[in-house]
């Protein structure tokens, strides 16, 4: 038995290349680790570590950039969800209604790449969730990699959620036309070095729990990072490396699942002050997100609902608001 509060690490690999007998003996684990603490670790998922490396190196190019470079690079509509978004501008704590310092981080934020002109898409609800990428002018390929990253991590979220079918007992491919017009997000968040002490409770980024479906994460194993809280209200360190991703369900996987996995706080703590300017940290966030027209209510499989329904568009918006930035209905 692990450890309490451990996250587990858990092997993609029969999934991806076995029989249903495989893949169900994946998603019982998977299960396990959400039922228990709403992380895990994937391995053997398939994802190229040369695309990974790829969009990392220029992230680390960007934001190394002077200021006045990146910020060429910011959506000229403030609060909207793309292009470059300077540190101090966003404390995550308070979309839990939570009062916090903004949080000490700077953030690239990537939108759908493969937006069509299909009424989904172009309709005025369709427009407000599909905003054109802004992205900057270099360095050179970064909209390619950042492109490339999208398009697999979000058929990585597929068979994550097929997968996550099976632990749920309903059909392996229920969720498919509920996640194939995402509204998902990637972020390119980097945590610079602390060249001066934060202020109290300001941390790289506030405790919250994300708000769509999985998110998956490659992170750097370096101090200042990533913290889960355990159901005794510890908080216990989460490793990351680039290419062994974590994964964490956010608040709409939850509701689907009527609690029974857990969408968990989790934080980006300081780096020790010993660790001075060396403790800069870059990592990827890809955050999927339900169609924005999907309802989302309890699985037939899970009991009597807990929550009331909500469309999958509306809930994100509210998270949106309470963080500074903008969402449907406010263009």
């Amino acid at each position: 038995m692990r450890p309490d509060g451990e996250v587990p690490l858990i092997d993609l690999a029969p999934a991806r290349h076995g029989d249903r007998t495989a893949r169900l003996t994946v998603a019982r684990a998977i299960d396990e680790a959400c039922r228990e603490i709403g992380f895990f670790a994937v391995r053997g998922h398939g994802v190229p570590d040369g695309l990974v490396e790829g969009l990392r190196r220029r992230a680390h190019e960007f934001f190394a950039l002077p200021l006045p470079d990146k910020l060429k690079a910011r959506h000229p509509v403030a609060g909207t969800n793309r292009g470059y978004h300077p540190v101090g501008g966003e404390a995550l704590a308070t979309a839990n209604d939570d009062v916090a310092p903004p949080d000490l981080k700077e953030f690239f934020h990537v939108g759908p790449v493969d937006v069509t002109g299909a009424a989904y898409y172009t309709a005025p609800a369709g427009r407000r969730h599909f905003e054109p990428n802004f992205w900057p002018g270099a360095p050179a390929g970064f909209e390619e990699a950042a492109t490339s990253y999208y398009r697999t991590m979000s058929r990585l979220v597929v068979s994550l959620m097929r997968l996550a079918a099976l632990a749920l007992d309903v059909d392996e491919a229920f969720f498919d036309d509920k996640v194939d017009r995402s509204i998902g997000t990637m972020r390119l968040n980097y945590y610079p070095a602390q060249a001066t002490a934060p202020r109290p409770g300001q941390l790289r980024a506030g405790a919250h729990t994300d708000y769509g479906a999985f998110t998956v994460l490659s992170g750097e194993d370096v101090p200042g990072g990533l913290q889960v809280r355990a159901r005794d209200g510890r908080w216990i360190d989460v490793p990351t490396s680039p290419t062994t991703f974590v994964v964490n369900i956010g608040d709409l996987l939850m509701r689907w699942t009527n609690d029974r996995w857990l969408s968990n706080m989790h934080r980006v703590v300081n780096p020790p002050a010993a660790a001075g300017s060396g403790a800069a940290r870059l990592s990827i966030a890809f955050f999927s997100h339900p169609n924005y027209d999907t309802l989302i209510e309890c699985l037939p499989s899970q009991g009597r609902a807990r929550h009331a329904s909500v469309l999958s568009g509306d809930y994100r918006d509210l998270k949106y608001a309470k963080t500074g930035l903008l969402g449907a209905g406010t263009r």
